[in-house]
């Protein structure tokens, strides 16, 4: 057993309001210089949509993340003499159209054009070349509240394992639904961008499990770009370097939670630890798609466990540090109630931030002017609450973005919510029985207390309780390294994944 800790986060898309506050107070801090124009370390999608860049979880397109062969677990990307061939072309690396060109305006024209007939215009100019633009075909949010069009979500790769039926079905007006997916680096504990990167620029922090971007290695071979499925690194072509979300760590190792979790308007955001066994990343990567929630599940440790604080401690991890892993919101969505789900597990890239899925609005298709609700009792749920059969949304739309594939792990989730929302409205609203709350209950295989603590954390917690932000003691873990190696490895302060190894 190797006990690591890692900062980790929640994100309850029930609770997201597609505001961007989260992506402009990233913005305003980290990617407002040139060459930077059009990174968002923050972005805020539409779902289902294509996002951002254009298809991403489009894997055949990009080859990001993992997949077996052999028995094996490889970059999907190359192998070592692939990548030594592609080293000065890669033709799986997104173009900047499938970003967008960034733009400003011609303000001087517009403000000290000559007096005339005609009123003057400012036109688009590209922030790369300066030269004004015909047309502008994109931006960062382009389909914002569109993504249920049928212009746009036709697009989404996660339709693709619904039937013809059901995809015509969401093209129906009374179906049309959206969701908001805010996305950042998931920090995961087996990173494409690490592995694919040849100048081995890109790590994970020992203490913490960040991963980060060394700006002196970097050698702009753009590897980590294509390795990331979740296209969460960037090219700055200005610096001729790669740049990626840091989690704000300066703010974290000074007590404060990121800008985007501090800004976020909805209060969707969660921030604490996890300890985790390392000894469990290749096999958990490896196992097969319908096993990869369960299996990351499995490896958190729990926090109040002697035997796993004993091992914590012999890694080199502070009493400190165990006392925020047991306070952690994160282990209470992800391990004790088994409410939040990675994103996209089948990319094996093991990500560190967790979705609470969002409810899913009821059918609401008329019938003689009337809700058609027939059939919502076949669950035995209320009418009008939630139904994972009549719900707008096919539940295997969701399982292929939070479950790869895995019906069963999302209903599961989905019945645990649907639980809550009932006790809650059998408390405050007084419109359902005992029997109904029994019944909820018993689906979602939850007790009175677990529901109340799952609401409670959902929808009243102090800031204290959405944001456990860990003693990083970050001045301790760069003095270790001037230790000598073996007392380096004696405290924990080792090469600490395995996939620094960097398996081709």
């Amino acid at each position: 057993m190797d006990i690591r800790a890692h900062v980790s986060m929640v994100f309850h898309l029930d609770k997201c309001i597609g505001c961007h506050t989260c992506s402009i107070a990233c913005k305003n801090i980290w990617t407002d210089r040139k060459g930077t124009e059009y990174m968002w370390w923050n972005n805020v999608e539409t779902k289902p949509g294509t996002g951002y860049p254009t298809q991403w979880e489009d894997q055949e397109k990009y080859k990001g993340g993992w997949e077996k062969k052999n028995e094996e677990l490889k970059l999907k990307l190359h192998s070592k003499l692939g990548g030594l061939g592609n080293i000065f072309y890669n033709p799986y690396l997104p173009t900047i159209d499938d970003y967008y060109e960034p733009w400003t305006y011609d303000y001087e024209n517009l403000f000290n054009a000559p007096e005339g007939d005609d009123q003057p215009t400012a036109r688009a100019i590209s922030m790369i070349t300066g030269k004004p633009m015909d047309s502008i075909e994109a931006g960062p949010n382009w389909d914002d509240d569109l993504g249920g069009s049928p212009l746009y979500a036709r697009n989404d790769v996660n339709l693709d394992e619904l039937t013809d039926d059901e995809r015509e079905q969401l093209n129906e007006l009374e179906r049309v639904v959206f969701f908001y997916l805010p996305r950042i680096c998931n920090h995961c504990l087996n990173p494409g961008c690490v592995a694919a990167c040849p100048a081995g620029a890109i790590y994970k922090r020992g203490e913490d499990g960040i991963v980060l971007l060394s700006q002196e290695k970097c050698r702009a071979w753009r590897m980590c770009i294509s390795g990331c499925p979740y296209k969460k690194t960037y090219f700055n072509w200005a610096s001729g370097k790669s740049e990626k979300c840091i989690l704000c760590y300066p703010r974290l190792e000074s007590g404060q939670p990121p800008a985007c979790f501090h800004s976020c308007v909805g209060r969707i955001r969660y921030l604490g630890v996890l300890l985790y066994d390392a000894d469990q990343i290749e096999k958990c990567a490896s196992v097969p798609d319908h096993e990869l929630v369960a299996a990351q599940r499995n490896m958190i440790q729990d926090p109040f466990d002697p035997e796993v604080i004993a091992a914590a401690k012999k890694n080199g991890i502070s009493d400190a540090m165990i006392t925020s892993a047991q306070n952690s919101p994160v282990y209470k969505f992800v391990k004790k109630w088994q409410i939040a789900l990675p994103l996209h597990p089948d990319f094996r890239t093991l990500p560190m931030l967790y979705y609470v899925p969002p409810m899913l609005p009821v059918l609401a298709k008329t019938k003689d002017g009337n809700y058609d609700v027939d059939g919502l009792e076949k669950e035995g749920l209320p009418a009008m609450l939630s139904s994972l059969e009549k719900a707008r949304m096919p539940i295997k739309y969701m399982a292929s973005m939070f479950s790869a594939g895995n019906v069963q792990e999302v209903e599961d989730v989905y019945r645990k919510l649907i639980a809550v929302r009932i006790f809650k409205r059998a408390q405050k609203v007084k419109d359902y029985q005992q029997a109904d709350v029994d019944a909820a209950l018993s689906q979602g295989k939850t007790t009175a207390e677990e529901v109340e603590a799952i609401f409670r954390l959902t929808a009243l917690p102090t800031y204290e309780e959405r944001f456990v932000v860990p003693p990083l003691g970050r001045e301790v873990a760069v003095e270790a390294w001037e230790v000598p190696l073996d007392h380096k490895r004696e405290a924990g302060f080792g090469v600490r994944n395995k996939i620094a190894k960097r398996k081709f």
